[in-house]
């Protein structure tokens, strides 16, 4: 016996007459609803909201006929996607245990006094967003960071202060 496939989701009020809600569920049609298929719309969702709020993931899960904890807990896996709005800059710390034992948390330190923010979080005048990844696969070059997408490897302390201060001006 064949699963049923939503033909839309209609999982919040919200959705009504927003095209990026629109945009999401051609994106879920285009996947045949497939569960399979939640990195893809999840990537779908962020690029038309810029981040993953709580009734955009609602509306995947709805959508996928997915739990909302499966959904919530994919888009908190992955450091490509976020839950809140963005800075104009990222900056990810790589957290992995070959950063770690190679200092990554003395990286996190430094930026986060540079800042003046915690990690999560995105400074006062919305330029730089400090975030954290389980790991970003660069262990051979720990520890690692990426800023706006490029990846800088064996960073020290003032290396990255010296990388985000030129992001805020």
């Amino acid at each position: 016996m064949t699963k049923a496939k939503p033909k839309a989701s209609t999982s919040t009020s919200c959705a009504i007459g927003d095209p990026r809600f629109k945009a999401l569920d051609m994106a879920m049609k285009r996947y045949q609803h497939n569960p399979d298929a939640l990195i893809e719309v999840l990537h779908k969702a962020q690029e038309s909201f810029g981040y993953l709020e709580a009734d955009v993931l609602t509306h995947v899960a709805r959508g996928l006929q997915l739990p909302l904890s499966r959904v919530y807990g994919v888009a908190t896996f992955y450091h490509l996607f976020t839950l809140k709005p963005s800075g104009v800059h990222t900056c990810v710390v790589c957290l992995g245990t070959a950063c770690h034992v190679k200092g990554s948390s003395k990286l996190v330190a430094a930026l986060e006094a540079e800042l003046g923010i915690q990690m999560g979080e995105t400074t006062v005048d919305g330029q730089v967003s400090l975030l954290a990844a389980r790991c970003l696969g660069a262990c051979g070059i720990a520890p690692a960071m990426v800023i706006d997408g490029a990846v800088s490897g064996k960073q020290t302390p003032k290396d990255a202060v010296d990388k985000v201060r030129v992001l805020k001006f």
